[in-house]
């Protein structure tokens, strides 16, 4: 049996190796004829079929990485729209990956719809465990949020952006360009994230590989890379002041924090790198109407309360708050067939760079 590419992407599946995991659901399996024909129901009463459909079932199982937060505001619009219950587990996305795994394996369908990443959507598509959806909503999107094949769409972008202490770093000193951060006055200053090689590469491959190489060498040789876990840890250390410059948090951080009061700002060196975040529905759903329910609201009627939450949106109905700011998609497609070589580079510069 073939090797899932999956494997190579999620650090959870090698203990799955480890145990003799391979997933059950081959991609000669069906979906259920249910969800098929209502993913694909394109009639003008799509919205009010939905609706109805998903009343009779009572709620869905949603499976998501979405922040608690966001969820909390989420969670109770979706219910006072449609008047059907939402339901959540909530996980990082490698649990999120293993526990539907491990479900399909045990022919158990037990989620309706999952939000989680776009490289790990990509890789529950090539696991053929989503169910393509024909949405007119789509037709609102930008291009990139769609895949050629559907079986997930975008809903907002988690964008990187660089964040610095507003006591320590004045806003006519901060780095227009990349390679502004090879200036020796950021030496001890600048701090990233330690899971951030989807950033990294994509950085690498934009600049064109070679010198994008170089450029991180050079940085971290240079003025030195303070290596963070987590994003909110280096967001409030940049609060704090340990951080002076973060080179990668996602943009509503920062901007939460200062609408708090809190010494912090941020800017954005262009190409803006991003992540889209997407939603995509069970192959097999308990719950076929409220699943394609769920999935046409996150990127219709939800798409303002995103914007309220400082996401970016992919519906080009509603305006982005980086509008004005050119902004690079990490493609989950290469974060899945190059992940060995996009890690061990970014451990090799970046964690643990030869002295």
């Amino acid at each position: 049996m073939k090797k899932h590419l999956l494997y190579k992407f999620c650090p959870l599946a090698v203990l799955l190796i480890a145990a003799g995991f391979t997933p059950a659901f081959s991609q000669t399996d069906k979906a259920s004829s249910g969800v098929v024909e209502i993913a694909n129901y394109q009639g003008a009463n799509r919205a009010q079929r939905l609706i109805a459909g998903a009343k009779k079932e009572r709620g869905l199982l949603l499976y998501t990485n979405i922040a608690a937060t966001d969820i909390e505001k989420i969670t109770p619009d979706f219910t006072r729209r449609y008047g059907v219950k939402l339901n959540v587990w909530k996980a990082g996305p490698d649990k999120i990956l293993q526990r539907i795994l491990r479900e399909a394996k045990a022919n158990r369908f037990e989620f309706d719809a999952v939000h989680i990443s776009t490289p790990e959507m990509e890789a529950l598509h090539r696991e053929n465990l989503l169910q393509a959806v024909q949405s007119p909503h789509l037709n609102d999107l930008v291009p990139e949020a769609i895949p050629p094949h559907k079986d997930w769409a975008a809903s907002f972008l988690s964008v990187w952006v660089q964040a610095y202490n507003t006591n320590q770093v004045k806003k006519e000193d901060l780095p227009k360009t990349y390679d502004d951060l090879l200036d020796p006055k950021w030496k001890g200053k600048l701090g990233i994230e330690a899971k951030n090689q989807e950033w990294f590469y994509t950085v690498v491959k934009d600049m064109g590989e070679e010198k994008g190489l170089k450029f991180f060498r050079d940085l971290v040789a240079t003025n030195g890379l303070s290596v963070r876990s987590g994003t909110a840890l280096l967001n409030n250390l940049v609060i704090s002041g340990e951080i002076e410059l973060a080179l990668t948090v996602y943009n509503f951080m920062p901007e939460q924090a200062k609408q708090k009061g809190a010494a912090i700002d941020w800017f954005a060196i262009e190409p803006a790198i991003a992540r889209g975040n997407a939603v995509g529905v069970s192959r097999k759903p308990p719950h076929p109407f409220a699943a394609v329910l769920f999935y046409d609201y996150m990127i219709s009627d939800a798409q303002k309360l995103l914007v309220a939450l400082h996401h970016v949106p992919t519906n080009k109905k509603v305006e982005s708050p980086l509008k004005n700011i050119r902004i690079k998609l990490v493609d989950p497609a290469v974060v899945l067939d190059e992940a060995e070589k996009s890690t061990r580079l970014y451990q090799e510069i970046v964690l643990r760079p030869s002295k």
